[in-house]
């Protein structure tokens, strides 16, 4: 949008957008451990045992203790017919970020063995340094507003000056989740797109 300053200087902003790929080198792991039992204490009792079993058994794999988050604490009836409690359900769930993908099948695995408590409940893949990528996307977004910049200066038959103005916005995309995971399945990271949107004012030379 063009914009006339007090001092009669022209102005124009535009936007670019770019992109870059970037291949994933970490995965976080959902998992968790639930079981339902006759009593509460029973019930939360066995799942806070699960749950060490299962952040043991992380540990051997090569997790870390600082790469191990609980995300998940819950205790309450199941009912089969309101009143009536047929079963106390307990959960807990934690997070495994996993920085060696080499091993993501065999610490998926190590937590389908830790017994029928066990739960999956997805991955997520990351890129620990996207620095690099979101370079190659600031410039990408830069030549697109620039060339849009020079478009309209020729359209408007006005020769383009400096830049006045600069503003960057970065845009998230949604992590994929895996929902189903087989054991004969190999985990595949793929490729992940960091994206720029860039806002850049220019002025227009008199």
């Amino acid at each position: 949008m063009d914009q006339t300053a007090p001092d009669d200087t022209v102005s124009i902003t535009v936007i670019g957008t770019g992109s870059a790929d970037a291949a994933p080198d970490v995965m976080r792991l959902q998992a968790g451990v639930e079981v339902r039992a006759r009593s509460a204490a029973e019930a939360f009792a066995a799942a806070r045992a699960a749950a060490a079993r299962l952040a043991g058994a992380l540990g051997g794999a090569g997790i870390a203790p600082h790469d191990l988050r609980t995300t998940e604490l819950s205790l309450g009836p199941e009912y089969e017919a309101y009143p009536k409690v047929s079963a106390y359900r307990a959960a807990q769930g934690v997070e495994a970020v996993v920085r060696d993908l080499e091993r993501a099948d065999h610490v998926i695995d190590t937590v389908a063995g830790v017994g029928e408590e066990a739960r999956l409940h997805g991955i997520a893949f990351e890129v620990s340094d996207p620095e690099a990528a979101l370079t190659a996307a600031r410039e990408a977004a830069f030549r697109q507003a620039a060339a849009r910049a020079a478009q309209y200066a020729g359209l408007a038959g006005r020769p383009l000056g400096r830049v006045v103005s600069i503003s960057e916005e970065l845009q998230s995309p949604p992590v994929p989740m895996a929902r189903t995971m087989a054991a004969e399945d190999s985990v595949r990271p793929g490729r992940q797109a960091m994206h720029v949107t860039v806002r850049v004012g220019y002025a227009f030379d008199h």
